[in-house]
């Protein structure tokens, strides 16, 4: 069965992670995966590449996005070269709490997680790797 990767790196500007989607969509063209079976994807690597940006303070190193793509499964990696974090400190949102709250954010791991059929988070000194893998059929 034929797997094709992509390999980028993406600078801090604005809006870049619309290079990475570009790049997802003509692969999943390639393979005649539809639409709707690319866009929750679609969704997870918008969000992982935010997050790497935005929570992996200030390297000039970029984020590195790679995708490993079949007609059945897409594996997507992020990596920033940050700080990083601890995984098992970060709290899941409470709906409850947020609502009354000024601070509507903080959803982000927990929607990765959901629409993903596998993850993982590598996090340390020297940044931190997602790992998230969609079957995609």
């Amino acid at each position: 069965m034929t797997r094709i990767k992509l390999k980028i790196v993406l600078p801090k500007i604005p809006d870049i992670e619309l290079v990475a989607i570009e790049g997802l969509n003509q692969m999943s063209k390639f393979f005649g995966i539809s639409d709707d079976k690319i866009g929750e994807a679609r969704i997870l690597v918008a969000e992982a590449i935010i997050n790497a940006f935005e929570h992996a303070g200030e390297s000039d190193k970029g984020i590195r996005v790679e995708y490993s793509m079949n007609k059945k499964k897409l594996t997507i990696l992020v990596r920033d070269y940050g700080k990083g974090f601890k995984p098992e400190s970060i709290t899941e949102p409470d709906i409850n709490k947020k609502l009354g709250s000024d601070n509507k954010r903080g959803w982000g791991l927990k929607l990765m997680k959901s629409m993903s059929d596998d993850f993982h988070i590598n996090s340390g000194p020297s940044g931190t790797k997602i790992t998230i893998m969609k079957k995609l059929e």
